[in-house]
């Protein structure tokens, strides 16, 4: 008797245990996103002001999701603020908006348990390996970095530049992120998971093509609406035009329209709905601005 109490007993605190996390998280979705963190959003998250009202319900409870699972940690000395987790989280979460259902409930980065935020731009260790077989160690100046073990790391002065404005666009945490879903597929190499060979064909057909182009242009120094940093590897062209997408969305549709249709298939919304279309003007005849460029692996 005393014996089946006690696993009796055992099994209630295991069964609590399990279910404690998913009360908390039903209560914290429960309460609506706090008028001041709603502001910090229509500060600092530009497509916000520009959404209907259930978009930016949506994106708050996501918010509100991603601040009751994932971990912020200062380093460097930075005290992180609320407005410092708002801002990324509200940022980190546009990327999911149409792929997370209407009530906002599907997984949020599941893989991620932590972002680090440095003041500024961070010093990373890096092995290089030249053409005689010498490794040599030196670091790096990053503004971000997407890792697999679960960690997002971030320089919150670079989160505070985010604009696509004036040249290409320039969004460390959009560029982070979609280094996020792309290792969803298990490699991040510009294909994150999308559902089927099909899709994947017309996928690597598009953005091989964009790649080959943007190299091109990084060769000559000629300057559109993807960064050069594209032209790096696939993983790095996926980021860099995820960027434009939701920064430049007339800019990059006017001139990667194959393109801008793969990647409304794949994030399920459409920025330009949230902007007005801007002007674009010609620089010469025949050549329009939108904006200013890595080398790319294959998809296939």
């Amino acid at each position: 008797m005393m014996e089946a109490l006690l696993f009796g007993l055992l099994g209630a605190g295991l069964l609590a245990a399990w279910l404690a996390p998913k009360w908390r998280l039903r209560r914290a979705l429960a309460r609506p996103l706090a008028p001041e963190r709603a502001a910090i959003l229509a500060r600092n998250v530009s497509q916000y002001q520009g959404m209907d009202e259930d978009e930016r319900g949506r994106l708050g409870r996501m918010v509100q999701r991603f601040l009751h699972e994932k971990k912020f940690v200062g380093c460097a000395g930075l005290e992180v603020t609320d407005e410092m987790r708002v801002t990324i989280a509200g940022q980190a979460c546009l990327l999911l908006l149409g792929r997370v259902g209407e009530d906002g409930r599907g997984p949020i980065y599941p893989t991620l348990d932590m972002v680090l935020l440095y003041p500024g731009a961070f010093l990373a260790p890096r092995r290089q390996l030249d053409a005689s077989g010498v490794v040599t160690e030196e670091r790096q100046d990053l503004l971000g970095e997407s890792w697999g073990d679960g960690r997002v790391i971030l320089s919150w002065e670079h989160v505070r530049r985010a604009d696509g404005s004036g040249g290409p666009a320039h969004n460390v945490v959009l560029h982070e992120f979609a280094h996020q879903l792309d290792s969803e597929s298990g490699n991040t190499n510009g294909a994150p998971y999308l559902g089927s060979s099909e899709r994947y064909r017309s996928w690597s057909e598009v953005l091989s093509r964009d790649f080959a182009t943007l190299r091109h242009e990084a060769m000559w120094g000629r300057h559109g609406v993807l960064d050069h940093y594209g032209a790096t590897n696939p993983a790095e062209f996926f980021a860099v035009a995820t960027e434009s997408f939701f920064e430049q969305p007339y800019e990059l549709a006017a001139s990667h329209p194959a393109l801008y249709q793969e990647f409304l298939r794949y994030y399920r919304v459409d920025p330009r709905q949230w902007q007005a279309a801007p002007i674009i003007r010609e620089v010469e005849p025949g050549v329009q601005f939108h904006g200013g460029g890595m080398v790319y692996g294959q998809w296939r």
